[in-house]
């Protein structure tokens, strides 16, 4: 009994000793086979420590380059871009409880009678269009100025003369005399603009000259209404890249180096989020800015809203609703200007536009543009749903006077 089960220990051992044997050989066999089959670790081509950081680039490096495109955008329209100090004195009248006889009675005229003066200064952006002297920028930049300055990147300051401002685009052009040596900046085409394509927005934000952000054109055509520009006819580019206050007037630019808008307007509310007009809308407007010093634009004079046919069925529904709507999609008139092109018409307060020139509408942007698009003078035939009757209306237009 004891024999027995000195020989099963004995075979145990064997099985044990067996298998670390085959363990220490396998291991060997591993350790002889990996580098053997593992690529030879590349020699360095190169001993000069600029080149083997090249070989050893990231992906993403590789994708850019060694050089900028950010720096070769700003280098191609930098020069161009100008700073634009104004000048602007207001008038103040005294509080109307100095003038007071019964006051005047007790503290005499020590109090001053004349109406006082204040100085204002503003800071814009603006970028020169051609070699004679033409800068583009915002209207709201130089609107009501006294004295208008620029001042190029390298240094030299001009007086600035208004030639034309056009409110309801937020454009203007300042003329500079500088000789013809001026640099230009080179424009592109916004019709060309992709959501997702570079953004890079130069200007002199808060008074930080020549100041360069990056970001990417975040999304098109946002239009003024939804911005909360209400007396703009606009469809912006909306971008990430940072816009700030001195910014306006000043270019935003593609991954090539041409201008593609002309930064306009931040919300307040908001981080992160610019817009600018497009550059095709901004030649069109400077062209007549510089032949007519104005742009005329044509309205109807109706204040609207966008409808849909749930919205109408909302409201009527509601027992505190003032008004019955019809439930169909399109523009909802909300108010009509006296003596305006749509009061002669004889379009009226609760109205839904569903057509006009032939186009059905159903957003006030629509209509708007087809408004904005036809010629002063020409009448747009008008097709409107007034409580269950439909009715068509036939409307001159006329030139907006004031964008206010």
């Amino acid at each position: 009994m004891r024999f027995a089960k000195l020989r099963l220990s004995i075979r145990q051992l064997s099985s044990y000793v067996l298998a670390i044997f085959l363990g220490v050989v396998l291991s060997f066999s591993t350790l002889r086979v990996l580098p053997s089959e593992a690529e030879p670790a590349p020699k360095p081509t190169t001993e000069n420590p600029r080149e083997l950081l090249a070989q050893r680039q990231s992906p993403a490096t590789a994708a850019i380059g060694s050089s900028s495109f950010v720096t070769a955008a700003v280098n191609r329209v930098g020069p161009a871009v100008v700073r634009i100090d104004t000048e602007r004195t207001i008038t103040r009248r005294n509080d109307p409880f100095f003038e007071d006889p019964f006051f005047r009675q007790f503290f005499g005229d020590s109090f001053p009678q004349q109406p006082s003066r204040e100085q204002l200064r503003g800071l814009g952006s603006g970028f020169i269009l051609d070699k004679s002297g033409l800068v583009l920028t915002n209207a709201h930049v130089v609107d009501k100025a006294d004295r208008v300055t620029v001042r190029l990147k390298d240094g030299r300051t001009f007086d600035g003369k208004v030639q034309g401002i056009d409110e309801v685009t937020d454009l203007a052009v300042v003329k500079i005399n500088a000789g013809n040596d001026l640099p230009v900046a080179p424009l592109g085409s916004s019709s060309n603009v992709q959501v997702g394509d570079w953004a890079i927005a130069v200007g002199n934000p808060l008074g930080f000259d020549n100041t360069v952000t990056l970001g990417i054109v975040s999304t098109l055509k946002r239009s003024s209404a939804q911005v909360g520009i209400t007396d703009k006819r606009l469809e912006f580019i909306q971008t990430d890249a940072a816009i700030n206050p001195g910014n306006s007037g000043g270019p935003l630019l593609n991954g090539a180096g041409e201008v593609i808008g002309i930064n306009t307007a931040i919300r307040a509310d908001a981080m992160g989020i610019g817009f600018a007009i497009p550059i095709d809308k901004a030649k069109a407007i400077a062209a007549q800015l510089q032949r007519d010093g104005k742009v005329a634009h044509p309205y109807l004079g109706v204040q609207m809203v966008s409808l849909t046919s749930e919205l109408a069925k909302q409201n009527n529904t509601d027992p505190n609703s003032s008004i019955q709507l019809p439930e169909v999609n399109g523009v909802l008139v909300m108010r009509v200007i006296p003596n305006s092109p749509a009061a002669s018409a004889g379009i009226r307060r609760g109205d839904v536009i569903v057509q006009i020139d032939g186009q059905a509408v159903s957003t006030a942007e629509q209509l708007q543009n087809v408004v904005e698009n036809s010629r002063l003078g020409q009448v747009l035939q008008v097709k409107v749903q007034r409580g269950n009757q439909t009715q068509q209306l036939s409307v001159r237009t006329a030139e907006l006077q004031n964008a206010s």
